[in-house]
């Protein structure tokens, strides 16, 4: 008995499914029969849609990428038992991180590329356009036509950007210039447009730098520059205390080597003075004694400092970062522009699509409020 009645509920589940499955396949059909009664409507739309696509690619500005690769190359030596054991490490798979970088190792560098210091520093550069030479911010505000919107406005008429000016002497408004512009670069780098910093894995030390703007000629600029000023930065920064220590001891150097000239002078002319002197005054002779003293103090000093002088120099080569330039932006760069099929297709099926999607809930709402 009781399995009559599982069985009579299984056929029930199943009919009921299978109604189910009738019923969706009858509401596909009329709302399909729906929209083919909407089909003048769904085609004229999707016509417009297609219309201001192809529109739309025929005014949009087209965009040009600046590409640069660079790879950074500094000595990781001194890390002893530490560096031997991280390489081990490295051959099986496991990464540890780096033993050296610091502040500029990775991602750091990347950021500091970013940052505004080096941005409105690279916006300040002197570059030569068309016979002429300005900055980088000015370039940009004549090839974005900004100084046309501020004719109107007194305050902002007759700012301008020299190249190298004293960044600490600019006004309130120039600062804001500049901070919109370095903001504008670095915002649009997200949405295609802009500075955009890669690495493909961090085990790989070869960066790419993007820049793309509507300028084929700025974003080629840009591009360099930013690698330039990063690159001045960075080998200042890594090897400062280093260059630091080489010019003390260099000042140090010439100045004993100054003492032991006027020293050995000193003896000669002590020596010219005491000439066929008669050896009963030997206090006549004592000048030059002490200037002969003086000779040997000074060498012995001069000695030590050339040596570490030397060794300074060596260690200031070995803390010299390298960033090697690998590829350089060339023109005619990449064009980047939506093309007029694709425009088409996107417009008018996007169009269509949105349509239906209206007709639909619009229908819906007819039923549900009738």
């Amino acid at each position: 008995m009781a399995e009559n009645i599982n069985m009579g509920s299984n056929t029930s589940t199943e009919n009921n499914d299978e109604i189910s499955l009738k019923e969706l396949i009858q509401k596909i059909k009329e709302w399909v029969s729906y929209l083919k009664t909407k089909w003048k409507i769904i085609l004229l739309v999707s016509t417009l849609g297609a219309s201001i696509g192809v529109v739309y690619a025929l005014f949009q500005k087209p965009t040009y990428k600046a590409v640069l690769t660079f790879a950074l190359e500094e000595d990781k030596g001194g890390g002893g038992g530490l560096g031997g054991a991280m390489g081990l490490a490295g051959t099986f798979g496991i990464d540890l991180g780096s033993n050296g970088g610091g502040a500029f190792a990775g991602s750091n560098l990347m950021e500091l590329m970013k940052s505004r210091l080096l941005m409105e520093k690279t916006l300040l550069n002197p570059v030569f356009v068309k016979g002429d030479t300005l900055s980088l911010a000015e370039y940009y505000i004549q090839i974005n036509e900004l100084r046309e919107k501020w004719n109107k406005k007194p305050e902002l008429k007759n700012i301008q950007f020299l190249p190298n000016a004293d960044r600490t002497q600019f006004s309130l408004q120039q600062d804001s210039i500049l901070q919109t512009i370095y903001k504008g670069l670095v915002k649009d780098g997200s949405s295609g447009n802009g500075l955009a910093i890669t690495q493909k894995d961090k085990k790989i030390s070869i960066t790419s730098i993007e820049v793309v703007s509507e300028s084929e000629i700025f974003s080629k600029l840009f591009c360099e520059n930013l690698v330039k000023e990063t690159t001045e930065f960075y080998v200042e920064t890594k090897s400062k205390k280093a260059r630091l220590n080489t010019e003390i001891l260099q000042r140090q150097t010439d100045s004993i080597r100054n003492e032991l000239n006027n020293a050995i002078t000193g003896v000669a002319a002590a020596s010219d003075n005491v000439y066929n002197l008669n050896p009963a005054l030997n206090v006549k002779s004592s000048p030059g004694k002490r200037r002969q003293i003086d000779v040997q103090a000074n060498t012995a000093i001069l000695t030590q400092l050339v040596a570490q002088l030397e060794m300074s120099k060596v260690t200031l080569r070995k803390e010299t970062p390298l960033i090697q330039v690998i590829d350089r932006p060339i023109l005619p760069l990449e064009k980047e522009k939506v093309g007029k099929l694709k425009s088409l297709i996107l417009g008018g099926f996007l169009a269509g699509f949105l349509t239906v999607l209206y007709l639909i809930f619009s229908n819906l709402y007819k039923k549900i409020i009738a």
